[in-house]
């Protein structure tokens, strides 16, 4: 009896004693992160000096050298560039539209077109409305009701919902669809409500696509502002006779060639065993992307640079990734996954930052019951720091396709009470980013990312026959 109760003291010494040196760890991340922290001096040059880095434009490519070369500044062990062929659409001239409510009657509307969307006829395009909720209503109005018109899709995101993505989920369909359900019921165009809480002027971009929709048949896509949207319906309301004006340039090239950007540091103990961090380098073009992504990859960045800062030699190899060509295709994401599993390399954690560099809540992730039992076991490490939300669900885009059974997947959680304010809008702009939130972010990646490498993952169970 006597020698039990001696093990297990010295077991919970043991554990006292890891969590005391976890927490003075995690502490030095901390400092070194809101003190000495360079994330928020990468930004400040990708988005003021580059600017929107859409797949397959210059400043795409300007995005590649700059963050290329901070890497190779860091000393790590190995940079490189993957290549990836990316889509490559072009917006060409500011978009105009207005509604018409009589002859010589209109009123302006702030629009941009969709990404991936064709243009329109030279001379704009000028139609009637049908307003609708979602893409579930064309098939009770049917072809007659809805042929040559222009369908406004209205659904707003859900204000109920405390999670805003969740509903940013529950309405983007009418965003990415719309266009290829509209266009089998004869209708010449689509107007979008753009995904956005708040009511204002910004109209917010984002992808789309035409599934088999023949080349000929395609109808141009444009979301138009909240504020447009609110306006425009009350309008069909008072004169459903009401016509709108959509005039749009943009053009689809070529795939041209790009890169995803990648450095490491070898693992001491066990190199073969791979942790990726990361975020992708493209964005769309109305804004200069410092939200959605450019926050991320600064934050995965100063991750590797934070450990090194700190004295932390990694057991495992730990990875950066930034992704090209999330927002129109996750032709990077895919590519990266790809390669790894052509090289049977061991990803055992990868965690991605897609959630805007406001205030860090937690982390959600996609795991076994197992590992995140032992996650669960981290949270006092940082609950002096305010990040209590530790849930299991969805990790990040780019990161999805090296799932397995066996690895663990993170997404950084921040407050999204604003993320949509400014999500693929104009208004995504370098002065709506806090300093201190954005360190505050890559420190509590940093620290997760070493609590991996420090205790490894739980195996899976071997399937018995």
């Amino acid at each position: 009896m006597k020698k039990q109760v001696l093990f297990i003291l010295l077991l919970l010494a043991t554990y006292v004693h890891a969590q005391t040196d976890d927490a003075k760890q995690i502490e030095k991340i901390y400092r070194m992160a809101l003190t000495e922290g360079k994330a928020y001096d990468w930004l400040n040059h990708l988005s003021n000096q580059i600017g929107g880095r859409l797949s397959g434009s210059v400043q795409a490519q300007q995005a590649v050298e700059y963050t290329k070369a901070q890497l190779d500044s860091l000393g790590l062990d190995r940079v490189w560039l993957q290549p990836v062929m990316v889509p490559k659409w072009v917006r060409g001239t500011p978009e105009f539209a207005y509604f018409e409510t009589s002859p010589g009657l209109s009123t302006n509307v702030p629009v941009c077109a969709l990404g991936g969307s064709v243009a329109t006829p030279l001379g704009g395009l000028k139609a009637g409305l049908i307003e609708v909720k979602g893409i579930e209503e064309l098939e009770k109005l049917g072809t007659e009701k809805i042929k040559g018109k222009i369908v406004f899709f209205n659904r707003p995101m859900d204000p109920t919902l405390i999670s805003t993505f969740q509903a940013y989920s529950g309405c983007v369909d009418q965003r990415y669809s719309g266009a290829a359900e509209a266009a089998k019921y004869g209708a010449v165009g689509v107007i979008v409500r753009s995904m956005n809480l708040r009511l204002d002027d910004y109209p917010h971009t984002g992808s789309m696509g035409y599934g088999d929709t023949p080349v000929d048949k395609r109808i141009p896509a444009a979301a138009i502002s909240t504020n447009g949207a609110e306006l425009l319906s009350a309008t069909l309301k008072l004169n459903p006779n009401t016509q709108f004006y959509l005039k749009q340039n943009c053009k689809q090239f070529d795939d041209v060639e790009s890169y995803n950007v990648i450095g490491e540091i070898k693992g001491s103990e066990f190199p073969d065993e791979i942790i990726v961090v990361g975020a992708h380098l493209d964005s769309w073009d109305l804004g200069d992307g410092s939200h959605d992504d450019g926050a991320g990859c600064v934050q995965s960045m100063d991750v590797l640079r934070l450990l090194r800062k700190t004295g932390y030699r990694p057991k495992r190899t730990i990875r950066v990734v930034l992704f090209m060509n999330e927002e129109n295709g996750l032709r990077g994401g895919n590519k990266y996954a790809d390669m790894a599993n052509n090289k049977k390399e061991n990803h055992i954690f990868a965690l991605e930052s897609d959630a805007g560099g406001f205030t860090p809540r937690g982390f959600s992730f996609d795991c076994s019951d197992a590992n995140f039992e032992r996650i669960q076991g981290w949270k006092k490490l940082f609950e002096p720091y305010l990040i209590h939300l530790f849930v299991k669900g969805y990790s990040g885009a780019d990161i999805r396709p090296l799932k397995n059974d066996g690895m663990v997947l993170a997404g950084l959680r921040p407050d999204s009470q604003r993320y949509f304010d400014h999500h693929h809008a104009e208004n995504d702009t370098f002065e709506h980013v806090n300093k201190r939130e954005l360190e505050l972010g890559a420190a509590s990646m940093a620290s997760l990312v070493y609590l991996f490498d420090k205790y490894g993952i739980v195996p899976p169970q071997k399937i018995k026959g």
